[in-house]
């Protein structure tokens, strides 16, 4: 359920005010918002115009249905969306007090990324964080001049309304980023923080990424259908939804991805993704976000 707790201007922190986001998908997107609606100023970043204006697109309407369901007043959603501008530069990320990336699961895409950010962005101090669900946020330190204020800062999905932030240091990440974050997300984003180790999955993808993979696999074996092990754990274990269905709403590229890397880093049969969940990705029935997954969604 989401949360319809306001916060007031005096909960922003001192010294973070402009925010920016990289990457306008359904992470990006949400992200953005959960900031903007806490009365930071937000930049989004999207690599080209298309994919910006589908961003802005996705804020506008998530916006929109928050107020005609009542989770905020119309003065509050045009107030929100005055405070979110948009650029396909990284440039115009300069005078950002925090920059967060949410952009594909990729090593190699999100090193690139941090290390544009440290090359533009002009405050000493200012926090790059990570929305990485499985990438080690020490890899991504070292890329930078900046180690100490790299942190992963994990959301759920969808973000406006998931009250969890996972908090991640690096082994280089200093004391002070570590509780500036922490102030940040229990106080103007009115979010629960827990923190993290930085190792594959960190807390909750380690415990919910077999739980999933064991569920396709039981679909791919013929063991049960999708309707039935879904409803076994919605009825029977009282999950709001079940393990397909939130796969598809994750995103099954997202699944498989993280998976890859917890494999790579534990090697337990446990994380290694079953071919069908592969097979799917091969095909582009990606879940929700693509119109077909696990379930067809018109």
């Amino acid at each position: 359920m989401e949360s319809s707790e306001r916060h007031d201007v005096t909960d922003l922190p001192d010294d973070i005010a402009r925010v920016g986001v990289v990457g306008c998908g359904q992470m990006g997107a949400g992200i953005a918002e959960v900031f903007a609606r806490s009365g930071l100023e937000v930049m989004v970043a999207e690599t080209t115009g298309e994919a910006l204006e589908l961003g802005r697109t996705r804020l506008h309407t998530s916006l929109t249905r928050a107020a005609e369901r009542g989770k905020i007043s119309e003065e509050e959603r045009d107030a929100t969306l005055a405070r979110l501008s948009f650029t396909t530069d990284l440039g115009e990320f300069a005078d950002r007090d925090l920059v967060i990336e949410a952009v594909v699961e990729n090593e190699q895409v999100k090193t690139e990324i941090f290390q544009v950010l440290d090359q533009v962005i002009t405050r000493p101090d200012a926090i790059l964080a990570s929305n990485t669900s499985s990438i080690p946020l020490v890899k991504l330190a070292v890329a930078t001049s900046r180690p100490d204020q790299v942190i992963g800062i994990h959301f759920f999905n969808p973000a406006p309304v998931q009250q969890l932030v996972e908090l991640i240091p690096a082994l280089t990440t200093s004391d002070e980023t570590i509780k500036r974050a922490e102030a940040l997300v229990g106080g103007a984003l009115g979010k629960h923080a827990i923190r993290a180790q930085d190792r594959s999955g960190f807390v909750v993808n380690a415990l919910l990424i077999p739980y999933l993979l064991s569920a396709i696999r039981m679909f791919e074996s013929g063991i049960a259908s999708r309707e039935d092990i879904d409803n076994g754990m919605e009825l029977g274990c009282a999950h709001p939804m079940g393990p397909l269905k939130l796969a598809d709403l994750i995103g099954l590229d997202t699944v498989a991805s993280v998976a890859d890397s917890m494999y790579a880093e534990f090697k337990e049969p446990l994380y290694a993704a079953p071919p069908l969940l592969q097979r799917m990705v091969d095909a582009g029935r990606l879940g929700r976000k693509t119109g077909s997954g696990f379930y067809p969604y018109a």
